[in-house]
C-alpha cells in the first residue's frame, strides 16, 4: 500500500523529463504524459474558481482524401452528442446545464479541438465528461440526419461570401489533386452522405491517446490533475500505431510556372475588384526558421508607415493590401490579398508588381521597423497570455502544427530574425517564385476593363 504514492510520482517524474524542454516554458505550464502516450498540459491560473478542459487529436482535413472531405468537421459536431455513458443528445445537454458548462469545438487544417468550461471545483466531472465523450461516441443515425444539414449550413454560409468564387478557385490551383487537405469546410455530397460508418473509421484511424493532448488550464494544481487524469484516462486503450506512417499524407506538388495559374474569374455577387495572390511558403517540418521569418516580414508590410502600404495605398493604387503567411506542417500559404482602386485599376497591378520585386532590396525597411516589428508580435503573443481559457487554444493549434517548443521559444527566435534573413525568405518563396494568382470582378467591371489576361495587367 506504501508503493503506490511513491510509484506514481517516479513515474509522472520519468514521463516529465522526456516531454517539453524549452528553457522559455512559462513557469506556470506543467507537462507530463500518460504510459499509453496521451500527453498532458496544465496551466495553473488561479485568479478565477474555474478550470478549461481541451482536448485535441491530430486531425483535420490534412486527413482527408477527396471521399472523406469535411468529415472531421461532421465528426467535431458528433462529439457533442450521444456517448455510452450519455444515450441522447436531450441527456447530454442537461448533463451539460447541470456542470454549468460552456462549450465548443474547432476543426481546422492539422488539428480538431474540443473544450468546455467549468467550475474548477467540478475537474473530476469534467474530466469524466470529456472521457466519455472523447472515447466513446455511439454516432446514432437520427442525430447524424440531424447535425448533417447543420454542418453543410456552414458551408452554405461560407459560399454566400461574394468573393468565394475567387477563395476556391485559387485554393483548387493552390493544392491541385490534394485540395481537400486544406479544405476544411469540406464537400456538400460528402458531408450530406456521411454515415455512422465513416465516423467510426476516422475515430478508428485518429482518436488515440497517443495521437492527442489532454490541456487543463485554470484554479487547479497540476499534481492533482495530472493524478486524475491518469485515474480516468489511464485506460484508454493506445493506437499501437503511427496514424501517419500508416496513412501518410501526401506532399503537395510545387507550383510550376507554365501551368496557367493566373486568371480572371466573374461573378455578379462582386462589389469590388479583389486579387488574391498565393505561393507556396515553408513548412514547420523542413524549414523551421523561414515560418518566423515569414511572421516578421509579413508584420513589417502590415504597418501603416510600411513602404508597402503607402506606396500601394497612400498613393492611391489600392483600397486595401495585405501580406499573411499561415504556419502549417504541411506548405504553409503566403498570400498576397489587394482591393484595386477603382480609379487607377489597370495601374494598380503595376505598382503591386514593382513592390514584390523590391521586397529583397536593402531599404525596404528601415532598422527600426525590423525590430519594432519583433515587438509587437512578441506584445501579441503575451497578450494572447493573458486569457488562459483561449491561450490553451493557441498551444494546442502549436503543438499540432508545430510543437509546443516551437512556440515556447517563439519569441526569443523571432529576435533573430535579420534583414538577410528576410532577404533570403524573399528570394526562396516569393520572389520570381510561381504562384496562383486570381482577379474577380463583376460583369459590369469586366465589360469596363476588358479584362482577359490577368498577366497582362502585371506588364
Amino acid at each position: 500500500m506504501k508503493k503506490s504514492p511513491l510509484l506514481f510520482p517516479l513515474l509522472v517524474l520519468a514521463f516529465s523529463a522526456s516531454a517539453q524542454k524549452s528553457p522559455n516554458k512559462p513557469a506556470n505550464i506543467f507537462m507530463s504524459k500518460l504510459p499509453n502516450g496521451l500527453e498532458l498540459l496544465v496551466l495553473e491560473d488561479h485568479s478565477v474558481p474555474l478550470v478549461t478542459i481541451e482536448m485535441a487529436v491530430r486531425n483535420g482535413s490534412y486527413t482527408e482524401d477527396n471521399e472523406y472531405n469535411g468529415l472531421s468537421h461532421l465528426y467535431e459536431h458528433m462529439f457533442f452528442k450521444a456517448n455510452k455513458d450519455i444515450p441522447s443528445q436531450e441527456k447530454y445537454l442537461e448533463r451539460v446545464q447541470e456542470l454549468g458548462i460552456s462549450f465548443n469545438g474547432t476543426t481546422s487544417q492539422e488539428r480538431v479541438n474540443y473544450f468546455f468550461t467549468l467550475g474548477s471545483k467540478d475537474l473530476d466531472n469534467g474530466l469524466r465528461f470529456m472521457n466519455s465523450a472523447i472515447r466513446y461516441p455511439l454516432f446514432l443515425q437520427e442525430e447524424m440526419k440531424k447535425e448533417n444539414p447543420v454542418v453543410d449550413g456552414e458551408f452554405q454560409r461560407a459560399e454566400s461570401n461574394p468573393a468565394w468564387a475567387l477563395f476556391d478557385k485559387v485554393n483548387h490551383k493552390t493544392w491541385g489533386a490534394h485540395y481537400s487537405r486544406k479544405n476544411p469546410i469540406g464537400d456538400h455530397d460528402i458531408i450530406l452522405t456521411a454515415t455512422p460508418e465513416k465516423m467510426r473509421i476516422i475515430k478508428d484511424k485518429y482518436y488515440y491517446p497517443d495521437n492527442s493532448i489532454l490541456l487543463i488550464a485554470g484554479d487547479v494544481k497540476h499534481e492533482d490533475v495530472f493524478r486524475r487524469a491518469r485515474e480516468v484516462f489511464g485506460d484508454w486503450k493506445a493506437a499501437g500505431f503511427d496514424p501517419f506512417q500508416r496513412w501518410p499524407i501526401p506532399e503537395f506538388e510545387t507550383l510550376k510556372g507554365k501551368d496557367s495559374l493566373h486568371f480572371v474569374t466573374i461573378s455578379p455577387n462582386a462589389k469590388v475588384p479583389i486579387l488574391l495572390q498565393v505561393w507556396h511558403g515553408p513548412d514547420t517540418r523542413n524549414d523551421i526558421k523561414a515560418t518566423l521569418v515569414a511572421d516578421v516580414f509579413s508584420y513589417i508590410l502590415s504597418q501603416k508607415n510600411s513602404r508597402f502600404q503607402k506606396n500601394l495605398i497612400d498613393s492611391g493604387y489600392a483600397l486595401n493590401v495585405g501580406i499573411s503567411y499561415q504556419t502549417a506542417k504541411f506548405v504553409g500559404p503566403i498570400q498576397v490579398f489587394c482591393v484595386p482602386n477603382p480609379a487607377k485599376f489597370k495601374e494598380s497591378f503595376k505598382a503591386l508588381a514593382r513592390e514584390i520585386a523590391q521586397f529583397d532590396s536593402d531599404d525596404y525597411f528601415t532598422d527600426e521597423q525590423l525590430e519594432t516589428s519583433k515587438i509587437k508580435l512578441a506584445n501579441s503573443e503575451k497578450f494572447n497570455m493573458e486569457a488562459t481559457t483561449d491561450y490553451i487554444h493557441s498551444l494546442s493549434f502549436w503543438w499540432a502544427s508545430a510543437t509546443l517548443d516551437y512556440y515556447f521559444d517563439y519569441i526569443a527566435e523571432l529576435n533573430k530574425v535579420t534583414r538577410k534573413d528576410i532577404q533570403d525568405y524573399v528570394r526562396k518563396y516569393i520572389k520570381n517564385q510561381p504562384s496562383v494568382a486570381g482577379l474577380l470582378l463583376s460583369p459590369d467591371m469586366q465589360k469596363e476593363w476588358n479584362v482577359t489576361d490577368l498577366d497582362a495587367l502585371y506588364r
